[in-house]
């Protein structure tokens, strides 16, 4: 009897780690404006919706020429993950800043970051520059991770996104938003990839807000049509908080017609692949599929 009783409580015990495994949540996608402060907003807003996370990325954006602001707020994030281990610093440099952006790069590199986060209309730059190739170009060299804001701001977004991503083909990115309300551009993909030699499989992209906005909308439909085109191994989760939070996406996501699997990919597995974060705290670099 004790040995049935026993048998009985490791199958509940091995039950729940997998659970817990599946169940598991990366938001790719925290502006962290405020440093610490931000960090503890965030986590107090998981704490008060019932939202656990086992990872996030925290992010900041560099400013024009203001080299030793941008060298702070970095460090400032690096020093945020020894003391937050669920926090994956995603550090930034202004691509108009020249030799010394690559400067800061090959800096962040020695501190173990592993992604950067570049927004063309926050920042000003164009991502059509040629300054911003050659960036982005170095990045991918060093083994950064390159998060692009993909909201669409202004009409031609997606189009200079997809140019960038074709002439950097050893650089990751993660074009967040999924061109959010332009997100049927990137239906593209699919052909695309039949063209022999065109391009690598490079590009990925976050959800979010766009998952929280068309969720249980007309365009649900279209925008998981939209999803399984571009590749569910493609796709992370974010919150863009503090503009939204991650429980808002979670359950977005959770009601969209997607299969178990489907949603577990975009929670947790995508990221942790491409962000190798089987251990927040490692300086490896990404190990994504080339």
């Amino acid at each position: 009897m004790l040995m049935r009783i026993l048998h009985g409580l490791l199958l509940l015990s091995i039950s729940g780690l997998a659970l817990a495994a599946e169940d598991r949540v990366f938001d790719v996608h925290v502006h962290i404006w405020e440093g610490e402060k931000s960090v503890k907003e965030y986590l107090g807003q998981l704490q008060s919706a019932g939202q656990d996370v086992a990872g996030f990325g925290g992010i900041h954006m560099a400013v024009l020429g203001k080299l030793d602001h941008t060298r702070a707020k970095n460090d400032d994030l690096v020093a945020l993950s020894k003391r937050y281990p669920k926090l994956m610093p995603i550090a930034s440099v202004h691509p108009y800043d020249g030799e010394a952006a690559f400067a800061e790069l090959a800096r962040l590199d020695a501190l173990g970051v592993k992604a950067i986060k570049l927004h063309p209309h926050t920042q000003k730059f164009d991502a059509a520059d040629e300054r911003v190739l050659a960036l982005c170009k170095r990045a991918g060299e060093l083994g950064f991770v390159v998060l692009m804001d993909n909201a669409n701001i202004l009409p031609g977004d997606n189009q200079k996104l997809f140019n960038l991503a074709l002439a950097t083909p050893k650089t990751h990115f993660v074009f967040t938003h999924l061109g959010a309300l332009e997100f049927r551009f990137w239906n593209i993909l699919p052909l695309a990839r039949t063209a022999k030699g065109l391009m690598e499989n490079n590009i990925h992209f976050d959800i979010a807000g766009t998952v929280v906005l068309l969720a249980d909308s007309p365009l649900e439909d279209e925008f998981v049509w939209t999803l399984r085109n571009v590749g569910i191994d493609n796709l992370l989760l974010g919150s863009d908080f503090p503009q939204m939070s991650l429980k808002q996406g979670v359950d977005a996501l959770e009601r969209l017609p997607l299969t178990e699997e489907e949603k577990r990919k975009i929670r947790w597995e995508n990221a942790s692949r491409l962000f190798s974060l089987e251990d927040l705290k490692s300086p490896a670099k990404p190990t994504a599929p080339r």
